[in-house]
């Protein structure tokens, strides 16, 4: 039986009335927890593990896959709303969904999020379902040489985002680096900046300082703008469908295709995740606008992209899963977790034993879009209602999820402090116009840069050696392409204002 074949007798599988029931409830349940700052999609995924055990294999891996494409997703939800990235998949995402919110647009924002959520998946699951092995291939020629060109050319994407004010963006970028080389140094475990502090060891958790940094920051603004202007709410645009016309969703789509085709590429590569394939497609949407002074302040192109890539990822990142056994991300490592728990073997001998299994996995993953995309749909309404709830209201409750969410990440009261500290970092910045995305692509990608750099080193005993790797070359020359080009525009704006302000006076 061929391998079309094999997907259609799947397809019929899996649209069983009992597992659309279980899928179904296992979307919801992603969503929720994708929806709650702190409960991720991984934290999700190893709740449901022990509830697959009494199931059979393929029915129990199904609903591992549904909880995790709807985690994923729902992280969305959270980050236009009320300036929280559910997850840090979603980070992006609030560059411009949260002022999309603010303007009354929130509907609009989570339609356009809702679809590329569910197109972005799509897009993966179909090089999943026909290319798997042969991508698999590709992914073993990555060693950390090829990988640290990978996050050498995200942290590049710094100079695009400090377009306008480099010297700005340049140093938040580089607090970003300062707060991600605290805790245990990587390879050799060399505490650093802890100042003999035992919480420090481990470093400030990605999620809890991006909590800071966007949700507890924007209640220190909303507050003092309470102070200032007094009560408001905001308003809340109805939409027709999912808020945009034939005309726009066609003139996304050659974005949310790079977008996709990005963040798929990114998931394979284990280690490096969806939070690095939605900041690098955002900017990468950013530098290619007609229009990229948009971005930043509503722009649907900026959700187009964040959402298309960060979706993506979970078809990129279970190829090396389900064909060499190596989880791509956090998610797919507790998904190995399932494969050992059914007695199942991830790896090339899975197509070979258990090629039923392996159909119905790419087949739930399909299915369990649709119903991801039906589910938000439908709850639309229901999710903006938050915003109906005024500020003086609101603001604490969030602030409470927020330390809720922190404290569930690792279970420790200092994520609790972190997410206060940061959201000081976060108002400062606000107050001295200092852009948060160069603190956060650095405070990302910053320890990921450092580790595989070592990696490399280790491996090749010097530096040099990176540029007999013709991948690595590829991305080193193009990022130094980016810098230099950065520059020039920074420079040839500069004299541009200079010459105007001269002709003014």
């Amino acid at each position: 039986m061929n391998a079309l074949a094999q997907l259609g007798a799947a397809v019929v599988t899996v649209c069983q009335p009992v597992s659309l029931l279980f899928m179904i409830a296992g979307v919801a349940i992603g969503i929720v927890f994708g929806s709650i700052p702190g409960l991720s999609a991984s934290m999700a995924v190893a709740l449901m593990l022990p509830l697959t055990f009494t199931m059979d294999s393929s029915l129990g891996m199904n609903v591992l896959v549904a909880v995790y494409i709807g985690g994923i997703s729902g992280g969305l939800i959270s980050a236009i709303l009320l300036n929280m990235p559910g997850t840090a998949s979603s980070i992006a995402t609030t560059f411009d969904g949260y002022p999309m919110a603010q303007k009354g647009e929130a509907m609009r924002a989570l339609g356009i999020g809702i679809v590329f959520s569910f197109l972005g998946s799509l897009f993966s699951f179909f090089v999943l379902s026909f290319f798997a092995p042969m991508l698999a291939d590709v992914a073993l020629k990555f060693t950390p040489v090829e990988n640290f060109g990978i996050c050498f050319f995200a942290l590049t994407m710094v100079a695009i985002l400090s377009s306008g004010n480099m010297v700005k963006g340049l140093l938040a970028g580089l607090f970003g680096l300062v707060f991600c080389f605290v805790g245990m140094a990587p390879i050799d475990g060399t505490p650093r900046f802890t100042f003999g502090n035992q919480d420090l060891l481990a470093g400030f958790n990605q999620l809890t300082t991006l909590i800071g940094i966007f949700a507890v920051a924007d209640i220190l603004i909303s507050a003092e703008e309470m102070n200032a202007k007094g009560v408001q709410t905001i308003p809340v645009t109805k939409v027709k469908g999912f808020g945009f016309s034939m005309k726009e969703f066609i003139s996304w789509m050659p974005g949310a295709v790079r977008s996709a085709i990005i963040g798929t590429g990114i998931g394979i590569l284990p280690g490096i995740g969806g939070s690095t394939s939605g900041m690098l497609s955002y900017v990468t949407a950013k530098n290619m606008s007609r229009h990229p002074e948009t971005f930043g302040q509503g722009e649907p192109e900026g959700i187009v992209a964040t959402e298309c890539a960060n979706n993506a990822t979970i078809g990129g990142a279970m190829i090396p899963l389900l064909v060499l056994g190596i989880p791509g991300d956090g998610v797919t490592a507790m998904m190995l977790g399932g494969f050992l728990i059914h007695g199942l073997s991830a790896g090339p001998l899975l197509f070979v034993k258990n090629a039923d299994v392996v159909y119905g996995i790419f087949a739930a993953c399909m299915v369990c879009d649709l119903i991801m995309l039906l589910v938000e749909w439908t709850c639309i309404k229901a999710f903006v209602q938050v915003l109906k709830v005024p500020k003086h209201i609101l603001m604490p409750l969030i602030l409470v999820l927020c330390a809720v969410g922190a404290y569930a990440t690792n279970n420790r009261v200092f994520d609790v402090q972190s997410i206060i500290v940061f959201g000081v970092v976060g108002y400062v910045y606000h107050k001295f116009r200092l852009p948060t995305t160069p603190f956060v692509l650095c405070f990302l990608v910053g320890s990921m840069t450092e580790t595989y750099l070592r990696r490399g080193i280790m491996s090749y005993k010097s530096f040099g050696a990176f540029f007999s790797h013709p991948i690595f070359d590829f991305f080193w020359f193009i990022a130094c392409g980016v810098l230099i080009w950065s520059v020039y525009k920074e420079v040839v704006a500069t004299k541009k204002k200079k010459l105007e302000a001269r002709a003014a006076a």
